[in-house]
């Protein structure tokens, strides 16, 4: 047979990411917003989309909460739920000036770095901030002081920064970045500050380190790549190019209808991940799109078993 005869693969196994999926600050974010609606009723006021992902807030909406980004439109009285990417001082001020009930879904993670930014501040310190313009993490940490945090989103911003002084400087990072492109930042930061403190622990989250080393094992095994997530979603888009950057068509999807056959055309595996927002529902539906589409049979890559858990706020556990 000449190689213009040989048939081209057809899509035959599915390789599935460990870890991948929910992290522990988004289900402690939904649960949140699910007690708050059981104990409360309906409607629950949610100041931006409680995590990034759209197949979670419309299922959200359904059960009665309310999304807003204005807290005027928000009735007197009300329960209000920060999302978990977190707020600004600005807003938990006018949210307590609105007299409010408010449960703070803020992913602890990313409290720790409010914490820190607070605390060195009073020591002095103006801060560089590496992340993406408009994220609500970003906006929220950096809305943790009137002034004195610079953003950088990449090794050029950092040339252009000008704090005030350098003797403190203090760097911190939105927690769901690509592990690498931050390291890269952070290194071009220490170059031009080499006095620059830095986090104890990187403020990258365990769970978005987690994801993206899966993805790093799992590419050089699979022919095509597909991450479950919405496009809003920082952590899933981090993934979809950490696919790319190693060589893998990588296609980011929110449910499985956005799946192309076109894709798969001469490819024989495909790897599976979902962003830390995205649920195992859709990755469920997703496995079966792809089985309409040939897949065979599905191997779970052996990954590390996240067992972290953070506590509700107080007035939301179920006292035994």
């Amino acid at each position: 047979m000449s190689q213009a005869d040989t048939p081209a693969p057809v899509l035959e196994q599915i390789v599935l990411a460990e870890p991948r999926g929910f992290c522990a600050g988004v289900d402690r974010a939904i649960e949140i917003v699910e007690r708050a609606l059981l104990k409360f009723g309906r409607p629950i006021y949610v100041r931006h989309e409680i995590v990034h992902n759209t197949y979670v807030v419309n299922d959200l909406k359904a059960k009665g909460a309310i999304f807003i980004e204005d807290l005027a439109e928000v009735p007197p009285g009300s329960t209000l739920v920060f999302s978990a990417h977190g707020v600004s001082k600005a807003v938990q001020e006018e949210a307590r000036a609105r007299g409010f009930s408010i449960f703070d879904a803020t992913c602890p993670l990313v409290t720790k770095v409010h914490v820190e930014v607070a605390k060195l501040a009073r020591e002095g310190y103006e801060f560089i901030m590496i992340g993406h313009k408009g994220h609500p993490e970003v906006e929220g940490t950096m809305g943790q002081l009137d002034c004195g945090i610079h953003l950088v989103e990449d090794a050029q911003d950092v040339a252009r920064v000008q704090p005030a002084q350098t003797d403190k400087l203090a760097l911190v990072t939105q927690t769901t970045l690509s592990v690498d492109d931050a390291a890269e930042i952070a290194r071009a930061v220490r170059a031009r500050f080499p006095n620059v403190r830095e986090p104890k622990q990187q403020d990258i989250c365990y769970a978005t380190q987690n994801r993206q080393d899966a993805v790093k094992l799992i590419s050089p095994q699979v022919d095509v790549m597909v991450v479950v997530g919405s496009p809003t979603s920082s952590n899933s888009n981090r993934l979809a190019e950490l696919a790319r950057k190693l060589g893998v068509d990588s296609y980011m999807v929110d449910s499985p209808e956005e799946l192309r056959p076109e894709w798969f055309t001469g490819k024989s595996r495909v790897g599976l991940t979902a962003g830390a927002s995205a649920p195992e529902v859709l990755v469920q539906q997703v496995i079966d799109r792809l089985r309409g589409l040939g897949a065979v049979t599905v191997r779970k890559l052996d990954g590390i078993k996240e067992t972290v858990k953070f506590p509700l706020p107080k007035g939301l556990r179920i006292e035994h």
